[in-house]
């Protein structure tokens, strides 16, 4: 899963810190699954399409309409599209996103 061919580029990453591995569907949804290496807040920002998470180890904290929204390891998240968010992340967080659209570019592609 760690191939260098699928490593999102560094300008695509919504939070600091955050390595991350990206796979696309035939249907242009993308999977992207990320490791936050240090504590960091992302900046708000909405989709064209839906976005699914999965907290897979440690804690991001969701920002919605002013709303803090824990999702700790084992719990998960649907964001609808056009939603505005935000969120923080505990250093050592591991996540799964799903996208119903592209999300990321790799590394050579930018």
């Amino acid at each position: 899963m760690k191939h260098p061919a699928n490593r999102i580029a560094r300008s695509n990453q919504a939070t600091p810190g955050v390595e991350g591995y990206v796979f696309d569907g035939v249907d242009g949804s993308q999977m992207a699954f990320w490791t936050c290496a240090e504590t960091a807040a992302s900046v708000a920002h909405a989709h064209d399409y839906d976005e699914y998470m999965m907290v897979v180890q440690g804690c991001y904290t969701l920002i919605i309409n002013g709303e803090r929204i824990p999702v700790k390891a084992g719990e998960e998240y649907f964001i609808p599209r056009g939603v505005l968010h935000s969120g923080e992340v505990l250093a050592g967080t591991r996540t799964i996103h799903a996208f119903g659209g592209h999300r990321a570019d790799r590394v050579q592609d930018s």
